[in-house]
């Protein structure tokens, strides 16, 4: 049987924790939050960003702290962090 490509486990990492009923850390999310921003849409970009109040500047601020990594990067880092919360 074949590996599963990036794309295809992204999107089911994706899917699971669009399903997931227990409620989270902020912490938690605010890592998932950053891992996607940067898979899908790459490094932050500060003219687009929205009036800043205190949840987006907690947003913005872990965006920026994973913007060092490719978008398969922060893919696989998405992918790791989904399932490791589903065990």
């Amino acid at each position: 049987m074949p590996e599963k490509d990036i794309e295809t486990l992204f999107n089911e990492a994706y899917e699971k924790a669009s399903a997931m009923q227990k409620a989270l850390p902020p912490d938690v999310m605010l890592r998932i939050y950053a891992y996607y921003k940067q898979a899908t849409q790459g490094d932050i970009r500060f003219k687009n960003w929205p009036e800043m109040d205190l949840r987006s500047a907690f947003k913005m601020n872990a965006w920026m702290q994973v913007r060092h990594l490719s978008a398969d990067e922060a893919k696989k880092m998405y992918i790791e962090t989904i399932n490791s919360l589903i065990k």
